[in-house]
């Protein structure tokens, strides 16, 4: 009984490290965002800044069976700066959904309504985005104009006023811009 938390406190000490060690291609978002270590790469994350990033999210997928490569794209971005020890805090990475990618964020049913696929391939990679910090959010105009209900978007993103408002305001507050 005295070893019981010992053992668990080292292994929550290793677990971390031994999960990027076991991955190297997804250190961070795993199953997603695959990477390929290059250690002599030159221009490397810089860990002494804070890396407060915004990707607007405008295209639809290929086909609504597949996940949106933009939203692959964040999830490359978070893999890139944790192998080299860098985590923004959460909410420093924002992803702004709108135009023809605006459906993406559907809750299943919704989502099979309008595409006739089961289940909505980008709610895994949501959901691991979230679980990395990452906020995702989609503007409330693009679902009118997408005929999307509001109660029809996944919990795991934040619907605000306008992607407009949302891209001109993180931007004012110092976030870089990453265009899909």
């Amino acid at each position: 009984m005295i070893f019981k938390p010992v053992i668990v406190a080292a292994l929550a000490m290793v677990t971390p490290a031994a999960a990027s060690a076991a991955d190297p291609r997804h250190p961070v978002v795993q199953g997603y965002g695959a990477i390929t270590p290059v250690p002599d790469a030159k221009e490397r994350p810089d860990r002494s800044l804070r890396y407060r990033v915004m990707f607007n999210v405008t295209r639809a997928a290929a086909t609504p069976d597949q996940a949106n490569p933009s939203l692959e794209k964040v999830a490359r971005f978070l893999n890139l700066l944790g192998a080299d020890g860098v985590r923004p805090a959460p909410g420093d990475v924002v992803v702004v959904v709108h135009g023809a990618a605006t459906p993406l964020v559907m809750a299943d049913a919704a989502y099979a309504g309008r595409t006739s696929v089961a289940k909505n391939p980008n709610l895994p990679l949501i959901a691991a985005l979230r679980s990395a910090g990452v906020s995702v959010r989609v503007c409330s105009q693009a679902l009118v104009g997408n005929k999307i209900d509001p109660a029809s978007v996944d919990e795991d993103v934040e619907v605000d006023v306008s992607a407009l408002t949302t891209l001109a305001t993180l931007q004012l507050r110092g976030w870089a811009l990453i265009p899909d």
